[in-house]
């Protein structure tokens, strides 16, 4: 692929589903004869590659890993350009009447790279030997895992359960499908030293560190990749990636945001693509359950969201691809909620809250700073500052696909913008790119993540438990 004409695509989310549109992108079979694969191209990758991803009884609860399943492996159902449960491995199923019982059906003559024929005992083996995120929560739900004959596939639940064909196409690794010979053979070991799937790449080699080699599958059902040689090279800075773009030694890059995406988009001869992906970013500060703190206030929290102007950090961080979701809920959701906006208001943030009915008598002032790298942390300190601008609290979050954090003028970028947090409701949130979360000399602390976007956001999720809103 000509350097000329790379492209940037997302985040760590976005990287695995522009990545498998790609590899897997017609939803038909190929015609009887397709062109032969050709060339080569190199993806910076802004992660380090680890082994445990090549295997898929081992998929972590995180959308990472899967830029490499749907290279080297298949599912028997997975998510697809429009299609969020397509056939891939199965050519149909059904359901029981009484929601207990799903059957599927194998395409006939799909091949693992191996040589080896998919089949139902394939099928039962790989959810059996399944041991990733959500592990517990789909096997103790399933009553039987039958191989009928080498192309039915039964499973039988203990009752019925919903949310079954979510768990098994995509939210675990239980439905990509893995050779049982070969895994028998080789061990769990050898299969991630050398795996072998049944997906439009085989795996060629592994520096750890460095990079990861596949070449195409010209037998994959679907229809044979037009690009031959796939190599996904780890560089987790930003800055490198760019420059290895610009040199010429990556054909697509993804991760940035802020200047760097700001760099690549006037950069000629380089195209910038925004992608939305469902991830959310706030801050959440958790010492507004302490009736001491002044965040224990609603008003105080209410305040800091109007205080808050989204659409400009969204602008000075993310170009203005972000979006504002005003929940820790990614709107694309089913199910979605809409809660209450904040509309930025400074006058309602200053004049709604008054120092003295606040609950500490000592001046106070907590600052969430933003730095290049997208990391955030709070710090709150004794003495209010004027440098200060109160953050989003109660309900406020944001999903962004690029969105900046600060309020900058006319013309300008803020470099490090600053935020006086504040909580609310149960979740507070708010927009900006991911950040860290720190605990404070309060006691406070925050965590923002993203939604994906144009240029990369990380997401980090509160492990914190809510416990009921104080006032």
């Amino acid at each position: 692929m000509n350097p000329k004409t790379a492209k940037r695509l997302g985040l760590r989310g976005p990287l695995a589903l522009f990545l498998f549109f790609a590899l897997n992108a017609p939803f038909q079979t190929a015609p009887a004869r397709a062109a032969a694969p050709e060339g080569q191209m190199t993806w910076a990758v802004a992660i380090s590659l680890a082994p445990t991803w090549f295997d898929p009884a081992e998929t972590a609860g995180i959308l990472t890993p899967f830029m490499i399943l749907y290279a080297i492996h298949d599912a028997i159902v997975k998510p697809m350009p429009g299609n969020l449960m397509a056939p891939s491995l199965a050519e149909s199923w059904s359901v029981s009447s009484d929601g207990l019982l799903y059957e599927f059906l194998l395409r006939k003559g799909v091949r693992f790279h191996n040589g080896e024929v998919v089949t139902a005992e394939d099928v039962k083996f790989s959810l059996e030997r399944y041991r990733g995120a959500a592990s517990k929560t789909l096997k103790e739900r399933i009553a039987a895992v039958e191989a009928q004959d080498p192309r039915r596939v039964r499973i039988r639940l203990k009752q019925p359960w919903p949310d079954f064909m979510a768990f098994y196409s995509s939210a675990t690794g239980a439905g990509w499908v893995v050779p049982k010979r070969y895994v028998e053979l080789v061990g769990d070991e050898g299969f991630k030293r050398t795996p072998v799937g049944a997906g439009p790449y085989k795996f060629v080699s592994f520096t750890p560190g460095v990079e990861l080699v596949m070449e195409a599958f010209d037998q994959y059902w679907r229809k044979p990749p037009s690009v031959k040689r796939l190599i996904f090279k780890v560089v987790p800075d930003g800055s490198t990636r760019l420059a290895a773009l610009k040199r010429g030694e990556v054909d697509i890059a993804y991760g940035f945001r802020g200047e760097l995406a700001d760099e690549i988009r006037r950069t000629p001869g380089l195209t910038l693509e925004a992608t939305l992906v469902p991830v959310t970013v706030w801050v959440s500060f958790a010492d507004q359950w302490d009736p001491k703190s002044p965040w224990y206030d609603r008003r105080v929290r209410v305040a800091a969201n109007h205080a808050i102007h989204r659409q400009a950090i969204s602008q000075a961080e993310y170009l203005g691809f972000s979006k504002t979701t005003w929940s820790i809920i990614p709107s694309s959701f089913d199910l979605y909620w809409q809660p209450p906006s904040y509309p930025y208001d400074p006058a309602k943030a200053s004049t709604s809250v008054r120092p003295r009915s606040l609950p500490s008598a000592k001046p106070w002032s907590t600052t969430y700073r933003l730095s290049a790298s997208g990391r955030g942390s709070a710090r709150s300190s004794g003495r209010p500052s004027s440098r200060d601008t109160p953050t989003r609290g109660s309900r406020t979050s944001s999903r962004a696909s690029a969105a900046p954090l600060a309020t900058p003028p006319p013309g300008s970028r803020p470099s490090s913008p600053r935020v006086a947090p504040t909580s609310m409701g149960a979740t507070p949130t708010s927009t900006g790119s991911s950040g860290s979360r720190r605990s404070n000399s309060t006691g406070g602390s925050a965590t923002r993540s993203f939604s994906g976007s144009s240029s990369s956001c990380t997401r980090k999720r509160s492990s914190r438990r809510f416990r009921k809103s104080p006032p």
